[in-house]
């Protein structure tokens, strides 16, 4: 489910302080591990974030905790979120 200060904005967009706040906070796990993988992630390009990233990073917190820790680690290689541009873009700058 995508933040409805989303709508309307282009991909290339840089995202704002408040939409920022919000997809932190919708980003928080139940497994240490993937919060580990999002923590360095916001640590690294919290201040370049696009609102294309944040759709994919709100597309990636639908999965169950298990199933996201999988896609993180790249044990499930045809999930069906896989698919969507965003989350294809934003997979190697989570991984690194």
């Amino acid at each position: 489910m995508e933040d409805e200060q989303l709508v309307g904005l282009a991909d290339g967009d840089r995202l704002s302080s408040a939409a920022f706040s919000k997809l932190r906070w919708r980003c928080r796990r139940g497994l240490l591990e993937n919060d580990l993988f999002i923590e360095r992630f916001f640590n690294k390009h919290a201040d370049e974030l696009t609102v294309g990233q944040a759709r994919g990073m709100y597309a990636l917190m639908e999965l169950a905790d298990n199933d996201l820790l999988d896609v993180l680690l790249g044990r499930t290689p045809s999930h069906d979120v896989l698919q969507h541009p965003q989350v294809q873009a934003l997979l190697p700058m989570l991984k690194v």
